[in-house]
């Protein structure tokens, strides 16, 4: 049977999966495929509304970002309409790279995100809403880096604007909740943030690549707490994969006694699920040399028998 995500820690990380995965996680942001130019010719739809010019424009204490808006037409909006502004807006290479440069390093600044967040709302809603929620070329949002750098305070004014697309899938398939599944979290402020992303998200969304769930992917990865948050928010602890596995068949694959005991105790839990193999949770521990999972999924078996029978079913 197939490893569901790559090795468990420590091991080699030899799989194009888990390569791609780490890659994400460990990664560097590195800026690329920015190439839309600011357009200076607006079509007959637009005017401008506006007749005094940005405070900002041509003063050496603006930032790249603000002088990036204030390139443009002061007060452009859609004639009437209530539309959200032009993506042309914030999609210039300046705003783009601005933005990903000052919210999604490993040395973001939190009280830098948050003035910037606090003037988009000012020049507009919907540009807030643009804007959070840019991807870059892989598909990563500012929360997607934010979760994976463990830049938790920029995660927790990210989730603040109320308009952060938390359920959005970068191009390896993965959401930032997915990503926040395989944090190591240290601090409990940290570990109330994550629990507020995964209230806040679909945590039985499936990656597109293999179909995993947050709850696999913390299961796989040893990541106890996650497990316990994810089934507090409502995880379905009996979806498979695009293999057929369960995270209680991950859980018995890599062993992990004390995850199958917690997910044991799920009332929904169904040992009886069988793979795209034709295995049973019981059947992958064995196969997986785990013999003392296997014991505990029989006496779960036996004691749910013996349940049935007192009660008469």
């Amino acid at each position: 049977m197939k490893k569901r995500d790559g090795p468990p820690r420590g091991e080699a990380e030899g799989s194009k999966k888990s390569l791609q995965f780490v890659g994400v996680l460990n990664g560097e942001y590195v800026l690329r495929g920015f190439c839309h130019p600011v357009s200076q010719s607006w079509g007959p739809d637009w005017c401008c509304v506006a007749t005094e010019p940005c405070p900002a424009w041509g003063m050496p204490s603006a930032t790249p970002l603000e002088q990036g808006f204030c390139s443009l037409p002061p007060g452009l909006r859609l004639r009437g309409s209530s539309a959200p502004l032009s993506s042309q807006l914030a999609s210039s290479s300046l705003v783009l790279q601005e933005w990903f440069r000052l919210s999604s390093q490993k040395s973001s600044i939190p009280d830098t995100v948050a003035n910037h967040l606090l003037a988009f709302a000012e020049i507009s809603p919907a540009l807030l809403a643009h804007v959070v929620n840019l991807a870059d070329g892989n598909g990563n949002t500012a929360l997607h880096y934010s979760v994976s750098h463990s830049n938790f305070h920029i995660v927790w004014l990210l989730l603040d604007t109320g308009i952060c697309n938390v359920d959005h899938q970068n191009k390896a398939g993965y959401t930032a909740l997915m990503l926040a599944a395989l944090a190591a979290v240290e601090q409990e402020e940290d570990m109330n943030v994550v629990r507020r992303l995964f209230s806040m998200g679909n945590v039985n969304a499936k990656a597109s690549q293999a179909g995993q769930t947050a709850l696999m992917l913390a299961v796989s990865h040893g990541r106890q707490e996650m497990v316990e948050a994810l089934l507090a928010c409502g995880a379905d602890v009996n979806l498979q994969d695009e293999e057929g596995s369960t995270a209680l068949m991950c859980a018995c694959e890599h062993g992990r006694v004390e995850t199958v005991k917690l997910l044991l105790t799920q009332p929904t839990c169904d040992i009886s699920i069988v793979d795209s193999d034709g295995n049973n949770a019981v059947a992958v521990a064995l196969e997986a040399g785990h013999s003392d999972i296997a014991a505990l999924l029989y006496a779960h078996l036996n004691g749910m028998k013996f349940n049935m029978k007192s009660l008469g079913i």
